[in-house]
């Protein structure tokens, strides 16, 4: 009896004991139930909803571009692109499915090893049931034949986005640029995340790359919900990103078509410049491309066509073309001379046709053998002396003639707005040394006193600097962008300014008056180079000065039976070079005028920058404006596509649902 009794004792503290242990443990997972579903619930429907829901990026419309009067230059076009979404919970399944499903839709939109090549490969590399764009630019037959396909094509979907559109390529190409895909170079360059966005575009030349992160926006997003594997289910939440900014540049159209009219069929190029302002009115390159083919995705035989045309149709001549300047330099070296006091106003300087060198050498004048006499600064530029700018600069100096150079805008980009721009070349002697190992001599300071030899620049330079010799000696910067207006704001017409907004360059008066006069007679004395150019209206009249750059040198045979440029062959005659600006009277326009191979300044250049500043005086772009017609694109405008029978582009407003009669683009 004692030792069952014994037995209930000890088996009654082993169930107080397991049961207090029971107890305890459904005490601790009682209160963790409560800690999780009821303290923590909020952090867990977090981390829940991150698996169920999913945001995904929203690429933003890209900010629009108009000139000056408001016609607009880029915009945004609907995109039918094809996209291709895998099954990725069984990679190699869903690759050889996604190979056949190319294959099949390659009989329908053709697609090519190349492209086929990443699409696979951007399969492997994205997660889950993301989709992989396939083409891009789908006409209406495109998109409905394989909408007719569809059950032979598992996974793929047409979807709509948007792709840059441009207008009057033909005249603006080199100016706006284009976009394109994002590189690695891209992603290195910059941390933005909007670059990781599928689809996203980014300014690759001109100021779509200049202005490219005013242009960009901000991205939106999209909440979905999705399943254990991925799949999107359903739409939750879309949030529009914000657009970016509008440009409004401060090229003229009308004038621009004008410029590009007059320098057709040549090599050349012409740049327009407000001389108060330093508004860039025109810049013409020609020959010149369709930037919309960079925007869809050039081919290959498109891409080798333009790379194989001599005329170098991808180059903007205006602010990359460099050339030697030529005769167009010798109002440097005389604003050098004049500044040093290396000679006065009243010097006269011999001219024999010839000068002579140390080592029985010769430096020619163009007028060989007649010469010019004695002609003072004015009448040197006049006439286009080569002896007295030989002697102007050996007294002056390359270091006097180089700070001088700066100061009007040559070696270095002048900042206009385009990446691509080039700097030019002002040769000094820590240049020749460094570049040579060899000492700057008197041939090289010859050379440089009538812009040969190393000196090197773009017409866009030479523009500046005859803006700031007619403006009176002040730095105006050149540049391309007149106002910036955020997607929802409007772009306002812009104000008239008759004064310049910069520093002085601390020129003496009488010495810049001194080559202005000398511009003056070029063109508007019988004895002057560029007489035949000339504006006949004397309130219209035009001061300027011509140029011929050597591309080959001649040589004394050459020079005995006076060869001929017509006898060279095209790529190896003179440049021909024309700056100006106009009124005389009262200087508001200044353009540079470089024809390339075109043999003689005064006989291609002058006539054309001639032509350009009638009509530029004509339409007065800078002291009109009202002839703005309102940024009709502005508040982020998509052009959408219309049926191929209509070759109409409708621009339509987001909030709008339809295009205003007004708004019809043809």
């Amino acid at each position: 009896m004692r030792r069952d009794a014994d037995r209930n004792v000890l088996f009654t503290r082993r169930v107080l004991l397991l049961g207090g242990l029971e107890a305890g443990l459904l005490g601790m997972l009682g209160a963790r139930l409560y800690w999780l579903q009821t303290i923590e619930s909020d952090k867990y429907k977090v981390l829940a909803d991150n698996n169920r829901i999913s945001i995904r990026p929203l690429t933003p419309s890209r900010g629009l571009i108009f000139d000056r009067t408001g016609q607009p230059l880029a915009a945004n076009r609907n995109n039918f692109r094809a996209l291709i979404t895998a099954d990725k919970r069984l990679v190699s399944a869903a690759i050889k499915q996604a190979e056949t499903v190319l294959e099949r839709l390659d009989r329908v939109v053709a697609i090519g090893d190349h492209e086929r090549q990443r699409i696979i490969e951007q399969i492997r590399r994205n997660r889950g049931f993301v989709p992989t764009t396939v083409r891009e630019n789908l006409t209406w037959e495109q998109v409905a034949q394989i909408e007719f396909n569809a059950p032979d094509l598992p996974g793929v979907s047409i979807d709509l986005g948007q792709t840059r559109g441009y207008f009057h390529s033909e005249l603006m190409s080199h100016i706006v640029g284009y976009v394109g895909r994002v590189s690695p170079e891209d992603l290195r360059d910059s941390d933005d995340a909007a670059l990781q966005l599928p689809g996203m575009r980014v300014g690759k030349k001109g100021v779509e790359k200049g202005a490219d992160e005013v242009l960009r926006g901000k991205p939106g997003g999209i909440q979905v919900e999705v399943n254990a594997a991925g799949r999107v289910v359903r739409e939750l939440h879309r949030a529009d990103g914000e657009s970016g900014a509008n440009l409004m540049l401060t090229i003229d159209l009308e004038l621009q078509q004008f410029v590009v009219e007059r320098l057709k069929e040549q090599s050349a190029s012409a740049v327009v410049m407000d001389v108060i302002t330093g508004d860039i009115l025109a810049m013409a390159s020609v020959p010149s491309f369709d930037n919309n083919i960079f925007a869809r995705g050039i081919t290959q035989a498109e891409w080798q066509e333009l790379l194989s045309d001599p005329k170098k149709p991808l180059l903007n001549k205006a602010a990359q073309g460099q050339y030697p300047p030529a005769s167009t330099y010798k109002m440097v070296t005389a604003l050098a001379a004049l500044e040093s006091k290396a000679i006065t106003l009243t010097d006269r300087l011999p001219c024999i046709g010839y000068i002579d060198l140390p080592g029985k050498q010769k430096k020619y004048c163009w007028i060989y053998p007649a010469g010019h006499g004695s002609p003072n600064v004015i009448e040197a530029l006049q006439v286009s002396c080569d002896c007295f700018f030989y002697q102007a600069a050996g007294r002056t100096g390359v270091d006097r003639m180089a700070e001088i150079a700066a100061r009007l805008g040559f070696g270095r980009p002048t900042g206009v707005g385009l990446p691509e721009e080039s700097g030019g070349l002002q040769p000094t002697r820590g240049w020749k040394q460094d570049r040579e190992g060899k000492n700057w001599g008197v041939g090289d300071t010859y050379n440089l006193g009538i812009g040969q030899g190393d000196m090197l620049a773009t017409p866009l330079q030479l523009a500046v600097m005859a803006a700031r010799i007619a403006n009176g000696g002040y730095a105006v910067k050149p540049h391309l962008i007149a106002a910036t207006a955020g997607a929802r704001d409007s772009l306002q017409p812009l104000t008239v300014q008759t004064q310049p907004d910069a520093p002085s360059l601390r020129f003496s008066p009488q010495n810049l008056k001194a080559v202005q006069q000398g511009m003056d007679m070029v063109v508007n004395s019988q004895s002057g180079t560029g007489f035949a150019a000339r504006i006949v209206e004397r309130g219209t009249a035009m001061a300027g000065k011509t140029g011929t750059a050597q591309v080959k040198r001649i040589t004394e045979s050459e020079r005995s039976r006076r060869m001929s440029q017509a006898e060279l062959p095209w790529n190896l005659r003179d440049h021909a070079l024309f700056v100006a600006y106009a009124p005389v009277d009262n200087p508001r326009y200044a353009c540079a005028v470089v024809v390339e191979h075109g043999m003689g300044g005064s006989r291609t250049a002058a006539p054309i920058a001639r032509d350009i500043l009638i009509e530029v005086q004509r339409i007065d772009p800078s002291r009109r404006p009202e002839r703005f017609k309102g940024a009709r694109l502005a508040g982020g405008g998509t052009i959408a596509e219309t049926p191929p029978a209509d070759p109409c582009y409708a621009v339509i407003a987001p909030e709008s649902s339809a295009a205003d009669p007004a708004d019809i683009l043809c």
